[in-house]
C-alpha cells in the first residue's frame, strides 16, 4: 500500500511565491521506484491540467502558463517531488493533485494525493 502525502498549499498574495511537496510513502515492507511524477491542478468549473512533471531519467515538463517561473525537483531517496512556484498569479488559484506513476514486483499503478488548495489573491 502506497500513499502520496502532499504539503505547502494555502493562501499566497499576487507576485508571491510557494513551494508544494508531496511524499511517496508505502507501508513497511512496500518496495517501488517511481516510474514519474506530476503536479495537476483543477480550478473550478475546469477540467484536471497538467502542471509539471518529471519521470524516472529526470526530464521535466512544464505546462505552458507556469514555464519560466515554476521549477520541479525531486529528492529520490526521500521518495519526494518538489515545485515551486514563483510570481504567482490570481489564475493560479486551484486545488493541486500530486501524481506518481510507481512500478513494483509486479504491479505498476498511477496514484493521486488528495489535493492541496491554492489560493493567489490579494
Amino acid at each position: 500500500q502506497v500513499q502520496l502525502v502532499e504539503s505547502g498549499g494555502g493562501l499566497v498574495q499576487p507576485g508571491g511565491s510557494l513551494r508544494l511537496s508531496c511524499a511517496a510513502s508505502g507501508s513497511p515492507g512496500t518496495i517501488f521506484s517511481i516510474n514519474a511524477m506530476a503536479w495537476y491542478r483543477q480550478a473550478p468549473g475546469k477540467e484536471r491540467e497538467l502542471v509539471a512533471r518529471i519521470i524516472s531519467g529526470g526530464s521535466t515538463d512544464y505546462a505552458d502558463s507556469v514555464k519560466g517561473r515554476s521549477t520541479l525537483s525531486r529528492d529520490d531517496a526521500k521518495n519526494t517531488v518538489s515545485l515551486q512556484m514563483n510570481s504567482l498569479k490570481p489564475e493560479d488559484t486551484a486545488v493541486y493533485y500530486c501524481y506518481a506513476h510507481l512500478v513494483g514486483g509486479h504491479w505498476n499503478r498511477d496514484y493521486w494525493g488528495q489535493g492541496t488548495q491554492v489560493t493567489v489573491s490579494s
